[in-house]
């Protein structure tokens, strides 16, 4: 097992940083500032959970710089000029990450090949290198270009599109090459020096219909909190992001509480509350339950619940304080141990996905109903359709068309399922619970339901 030198350690809770938040130090046990910098910029941008993932996917590449890093008989230094630095990350690639590195016909980029023996972290390690030298430039630490950008692939497609253009003529598809962009469109030309070629993520398929009630029944076995039930039970029944539920408000439920649902922000929509989630009737009693209870026993301010401001959480850790994602975290990897199961947070949205297309596939039957009802999942998951495959639509569905029209019937279907699974258990008392792992099997999505969905790649827990 690999080590890494690098690590940090964060700002204690109830103390107030005027500075950093959060403090790398290297082998030496001495603060690193350039990653130091990086996290406390990078806050700016993505969330926190995001860039700490970020750092600890950039650690080895540090690590290995000094330990195993060369450039004609010295040692390769973080601020190297920018050729040293693309050697330095080609040589990381093929000895560290077992890539192959091949030279594209243009020779201004690398192509990266991941093998059998390649991390799945390649494209992001590449992504948070770039995002580190982007922002170390920006505050005039690195005095030199990006070493993951490639400005002159970037000119050269321009220019080709420029030179394709055909006057007077409908537009012809990107592949064609023939069209003058679009000038909001310049921004998606590739600008990577190192560009993964076969690294494309597919999304994974969760098919158990009981895996919500297993782990139900893990955390009923593990005492859990009724603020973790609460919000495990959500990410289910909504295909939410794990913080998306964490960090309801008061405001939130009250906003949509007529209808059993609750606005939140959306991955991009800079805290907007442009989402709903909706949930059963057995999991709003539950909140009723925790908001009068629970939550009461450690809320500081002890306001009559009308007379509890909008933006107030409601979900408090047991010193009163918001709820956390790294608090969540924690207890939900003991539930996992308990349950035996391997899952990541993220993958109860995978889960929900799943299901929703099976049930999608079930109550269609016309393949043209399908195919709007998948748009109108897509829309509610909050994807961006592929751009270079999927049609414009001139009148998108909202979602509280799916919530209407598919919602509520899922987590009627859920309900009947949990039913099911409970009287198995009773069923087989005394009989040992089977291996879940070959119902919890991942495989890969088929490419045709692929195209339709475009999964945001969040999955480094």
């Amino acid at each position: 097992m690999k080590i890494n030198h690098y690590y940090h350690v964060k700002c204690p809770e109830g103390v107030v940083s005027k500075k950093f938040k959060l403090i790398v130090f290297d082998k030496h046990r001495k603060p690193f500032l350039p990653l130091t910098v990086f996290y406390k910029e990078a806050l700016g941008r993505i969330s926190d959970s995001s860039a700490e993932s970020y750092l600890k996917t950039l650690y080895p590449f540090f690590t290995w710089l000094h330990k195993g890093s060369n450039y004609q008989g010295k040692t390769v230094k973080w601020n190297d000029e920018t050729h040293i630095i693309r050697v330095a990350i080609e040589d990381f690639l093929m000895n560290e990450a077992h890539c192959k590195i091949a030279t594209s016909d243009s020779k201004t980029y690398y192509n990266v090949k991941l093998t059998n023996k390649s991390p799945n972290t390649v494209s992001r390690f590449l992504s948070a290198l770039k995002s580190f030298y982007k922002i170390i430039i920006h505050v005039k630490m690195y005095p030199y270009p990006n070493p993951l950008i490639d400005a002159q692939a970037i000119l050269d497609e321009y220019q080709t599109q420029i030179e394709g253009v055909r006057e007077g003529k409908p537009r012809m598809p990107k592949e064609a090459g023939t069209e003058e962009p679009f000038p909001q469109r310049a921004r998606r030309l590739t600008d990577s020096f190192f560009k993964v070629i076969n690294g494309e993520w597919k999304p994974q398929i969760i098919d158990d219909p009981h895996l919500p009630f297993m782990i139900y029944k893990a955390g009923q076995d593990s005492k859990w909190k009724l603020r973790d039930e609460i919000i495990t039970r959500m990410l289910f029944q909504t295909g939410a992001r794990a913080r998306e539920v964490i960090e309801l408000t008061f405001g939130d439920y009250r906003a949509r509480y007529d209808k059993g649902e609750f606005a939140t922000f959306n991955k991009g929509s800079d805290g907007k509350r442009t989402k709903f989630l909706k949930v059963d009737n057995d999991t709003l009693k539950l909140l009723d339950r925790y908001i009068h209870g629970e939550r009461k026993k450690v809320d500081r301010i002890r306001l009559k619940l009308n007379d509890i401001p909008d933006e107030t959480p409601i979900f408090l850790n047991q010193y009163g304080s918001p709820y956390t994602y790294d608090a969540f975290l924690k207890n939900w990897l003991i539930i996992m141990e308990k349950a035996e199961i391997k899952i990541n947070i993220h993958k109860t949205r995978h889960w929900f996905v799943t299901r929703s297309i099976r049930m999608i596939r079930e109550e269609y039957k016309d393949k043209t109903e399908q195919a709007k009802a998948i748009e109108r999942l897509r829309i509610y998951m909050n994807w961006s359709p592929k751009a270079d495959t999927m049609k414009v639509y001139e009148h998108y569905v909202d979602e509280k068309d799916y919530v209407a029209e598919q919602h509520d019937i899922l987590l009627e279907r859920m309900k009947k399922e949990q039913e099911e699974y409970l009287n198995q258990l009773k069923s087989r008392k005394r009989v040992k619970q089977p291996s879940v792992e070959p119902r919890n099997k991942v495989v890969q999505m088929p490419e045709k339901q692929h195209e339709l969905i475009d999964f945001i790649n969040e999955l480094n827990s």
